[in-house]
């Protein structure tokens, strides 16, 4: 909903938490939605493990379960061993450790080199935006690709705690100064931010108005005798 360019305060009334809550969950990604997490299919499923469970029951060895899985002896051996053995094996606990397992962060790029982290936040101390030096490492470096660095990664490793490539405080250094990644498609649209509250159109104006019968309606009159008396005072 955030990504959607809906406010916080909106997010939380649609799902009946208070704003402070759904700020705590944006500021733990920065205001990024994390990937969606996908099983691999190279890894076994939770109906091969299934199946896994029901040959160990049967008394089945442990090739005829892999033939039966179209799957190397070894793998099905090494799922076994890894989740309790034969005696105590069972499919849904080895599945959500697996699935648990596989949960381990990625180092981003400016995680894997110290000179890139040194280059980006030596820039961004000077109040740098993240695009400028971005384009600035690929101007100084043109034959060191992997000293070339993406502004949405600058921007990822600035807000996104669980990476910490880049401290905290280096965010003050930003020209918006916030502290979560704000939405491109968030407007403002709706806020009231720049409207004259129960504005009445020009357009509805009422009749006698427009034959200025009526003393205090002649406001377009008055104008130009203001402007005179402005210029008059002035000099």
């Amino acid at each position: 909903m955030y990504k959607a360019g809906e406010l916080i305060l909106g997010i939380g009334r649609a799902l009946d938490r208070g704003s402070s809550a759904v700020r705590r969950v944006l500021e733990s990604t920065g205001g990024i939605s994390p990937p969606i997490r996908r099983r691999s299919p190279k890894v076994l499923s939770f109906v091969e493990r299934q199946e896994i469970s029901r040959g160990i029951a049967a008394g089945q060895g442990i090739r005829a379960i892999a033939r039966g899985l179209n799957r190397a002896p070894c793998t099905v051996s090494q799922e076994v061993r890894r989740h309790g053995g034969r005696g105590s094996y069972r499919a849904a606990k080895a599945d959500s450790e697996a699935w648990d397992s596989a949960r381990r962060p990625k180092l981003c790029l400016l995680s894997k080199s110290h000179q890139l982290q040194q280059l980006v936040a030596g820039k961004l101390k000077e109040d740098w935006a993240p695009q400028q030096i971005a384009g600035w490492l690929k101007t100084e470096y043109p034959k060191n690709p992997y000293l070339w660095v993406s502004h949405e990664t600058i921007y990822r490793s600035l807000f996104v705690r669980a990476r910490g490539a880049l401290k905290r405080e280096m965010i003050g250094h930003l020209r918006s100064k916030r502290r979560i990644r704000r939405s491109r498609h968030a407007t403002f649209r709706g806020e009231g931010r720049g409207e004259i509250a129960d504005a009445v159109s020009i357009r509805q104006r009422l009749a006698e108005i427009e034959d200025r019968a009526i003393p205090g309606r002649w406001e377009g009159d008055l104008l130009p005798m203001c402007w005179l008396r402005c210029r008059l005072l002035l000099n």
